[in-house]
């Protein structure tokens, strides 16, 4: 599997299109990017008031949360120039992600995007330019020392590649309980080489004094097979596997699939800048995320199928491409009619939550 060429959320605006299922992405931007403002306001990158401010959102995909970081990061700017006194820069925003990606809908949301920080900001939102960038993160993507910021949210836990060595893992789409060591070194080995990659690059790119705040799918436990990273993955092998029981899918087909996603540490997140060497930590936190608006143990039967349904609507958005790659498309709604389900069951009797990774850096000198 190419996943460079097959990676994508799916596009437009449809009921089954990531731009109709983020919003859970957008709540936790909100807050993300709040708390890198509060730290970032006294970078020194910032203060110095270049006369161009360069920042790059790094995975961007596509529909309403793109344009909510840019306008979140853009407004922050523009409250710290008026606290000081100084107009506002040119704000060049760089938005990246695979080819594969729904650059079109981003364009067309642009005219809205432009009167939506008009009436927020005022005068200066003329001075706000967007631009699409093609290509892989684990490369180059700018000029050298050109990026003041750089933002990612829900990107790094994908990996360039599908890890070597995982024919042992029959049966399983990703890291499982049943899974061999072998297994979960491969992964944990490829997520290093990724990541590290992802730092050099960004350092080459990033001025010094320049910031990076990063968001990672991820996990509190140093297990890589528990629960709080690997369920979500569990239940959709369960679809899959029922429907190779009953012959609608063929066994080989599953036991040759696997995600190319890895769910870090905090831990894991540090060891890696550290190695790297050229960050300094400034804030590094996982909290938990609820599948649901339900953070009791338990939800009513009607919020877990409400729940259970915008699970699978979302992971359908997330996971299509790479299923209609390998599967081919003639089993889609079949497999997220079983796993919407499977996950109202679960939700009905156990409380399920996904853990975030955030770390805010600053580029040494």
């Amino acid at each position: 599997m190419e996943v460079v060429q097959v990676l994508c959320m799916k596009g437009g605006t449809g009921d089954s299109s990531y731009a109709e299922n983020s919003l859970l992405h957008g709540a936790e931007k909100s807050n993300i990017v709040d708390k890198a403002h509060n730290r970032g306001s006294h970078n020194k990158s910032v203060l110095q008031l270049p006369a161009s401010l360069h920042i790059a959102d790094l995975g961007c995909s596509s529909g309403p949360n793109t344009l909510f970081v840019v306008s979140e990061v853009v407004t922050a700017v523009d409250k710290v120039c008026k606290k000081m006194g100084h107009r506002l820069p040119e704000i060049q925003v760089f938005l990246n992600d695979l080819p594969g990606n729904d650059f079109n809908s981003i364009f067309k949301s642009l005219p809205k995007f432009q009167k939506d920080l008009q009436k927020t900001m005022g005068a200066g939102v003329e001075s706000c330019f967007v631009t699409g960038v093609p290509g892989t993160f684990y490369g180059r993507l700018f000029p050298s020392k050109s990026l003041q910021f750089i933002h990612s949210s829900y990107s790094l836990q994908w990996l360039s590649q599908v890890p070597e060595g995982l024919e042992s893992n029959k049966g399983n789409i990703y890291i499982a309980s049943s899974s061999r060591p072998c297994v979960l070194k491969a992964y944990y080995q490829q997520f290093q080489k990724d990541f590290s990659m992802f730092l050099r690059y960004r350092s080459q790119e990033l001025v010094e004094g320049g910031s990076m705040v990063l968001t990672i799918l991820g996990r509190r436990s140093d297990d890589p097979s528990s629960k709080e990273c690997c369920y979500i993955w569990e239940l959709l092998a369960v679809a899959l596997n029922d429907m190779v029981a009953e012959g609608l899918i063929e066994e080989e087909k599953i036991d040759s699939f696997n995600i190319p996603n890895y769910q870090p540490s905090p831990t894991e997140v540090k060891y890696e800048v550290e190695k790297e060497g050229s960050f300094t930590i400034n804030r590094l936190e996982g909290f938990e995320v609820n599948w649901n608006a339900y953070h009791d143990e338990f939800c009513p039967l009607d919020a877990c199928k409400e729940g259970g349904y915008n699970v699978a609507k979302m992971m359908r958005a997330v996971t299509e491409a790479l299923l209609v790659s390998h599967f081919g498309d003639g089993i889609i709604d079949e497999v997220f009619s079983r796993y919407k389900n499977i996950v109202v069951d679960r939700m009905s009797r156990e409380k399920i939550e996904l853990v975030n990774v955030s770390i805010s850096i600053t580029r040494r000198g």
